[in-house]
């Protein structure tokens, strides 16, 4: 992988992790209780939520001109491990023996695409 592929590499994953954070923001935004169901749509951390989205799909549109294909969907699993982390700090979800299992098999299997492609 030259010095390019790389960089497009780095950028494609922090554009995964600010999805991952606009999916937070969406969901912290349906927990509230709004005074009508426009302004659940209407709202500044909706609002905030789509743009961010609609930037990683920029993101992802320059990046895919330059990585293959076939890596960039490898590495957009890592959302996975960013959405769990950020269930179980912000939203305290918990971690149970099967999701666990589930994120260390989505990990191995992205980690031996990326060593064999």
């Amino acid at each position: 992988m030259d010095k390019q592929q790389m960089l497009y590499t780095a950028i494609l994953l922090g554009g995964i992790f600010v999805g991952s954070v606009s999916q937070v923001l969406l969901k912290k935004a349906s927990l509230k209780t709004y005074s009508s169901p426009l302004m659940e749509y209407l709202n500044p951390q909706v609002i905030f939520a789509y743009i961010l989205f609609f930037g990683t799909t920029l993101i992802s549109v320059t990046a895919y001109k330059v990585i293959p294909l076939s890596l960039g969907a490898v590495l957009e699993t890592t959302s996975y491990l960013y959405i769990t982390f950020f269930s179980v700090v912000i939203f305290k979800e918990k971690l149970n023996r099967k999701k666990l299992l589930a994120l260390l098999l989505i990990v191995a299997g992205s980690i031996i695409c990326t060593l064999f492609s």
